[in-house]
């Protein structure tokens, strides 16, 4: 179990201009490429992470706050398996404290997935497009005018 920083960075572009990265990446990976902004770091697990040290995925994931919330989503159960899993691997009674640590924060990963995951819904339900017309529910249900 890894858990992983990575950043959004500049860099300059073909045409001498400042340009944003698309996916974040490791400050071992920036290193070189251009500027690692420090404001943008998240925590990923390590298999969001591909050899090059960028995050594994669509880059528009963010471009949208509901991306944005999934991705969070993603990101915080895999952390919560990728702890289950190491607890697993260990020794019941030798490393009986550890594996009790590593249940804690898988279980602290999943409450905040849940909670990101009602946020969602919640969000979900507030767009315009979503809702029910209550004069639509009230004509199909013979009740109306």
């Amino acid at each position: 179990m890894t858990d992983v920083y990575v950043y959004h960075f500049t860099r300059v572009g073909p045409t001498g201009d400042i340009v944003l990265s698309s996916r974040r990446a490791t400050l071992e990976s920036i290193e070189g490429k251009g500027d690692a902004i420090m404001a943008s770091q998240i925590v990923v697990d390590h298999t969001e992470v591909d050899d090059s040290g960028f995050v594994i995925g669509n880059a528009d994931d963010e471009s949208h706050p509901m991306g944005r919330l999934w991705s969070q989503i993603r990101s915080l159960e895999r952390r919560a398996d990728s702890r289950d899993k190491e607890a697993l691997q260990l020794e019941q009674d030798s490393e009986a404290q550890r594996r009790y640590i590593l249940s804690l924060e898988s279980r602290e990963l999943r409450k905040q997935a849940h909670a990101l995951r009602k946020q969602r819904v919640d969000a979900k339900a507030d767009e315009p497009g979503d809702q029910i017309d209550s004069r639509v529910f009230l004509s199909m249900s013979g009740s109306g005018t």
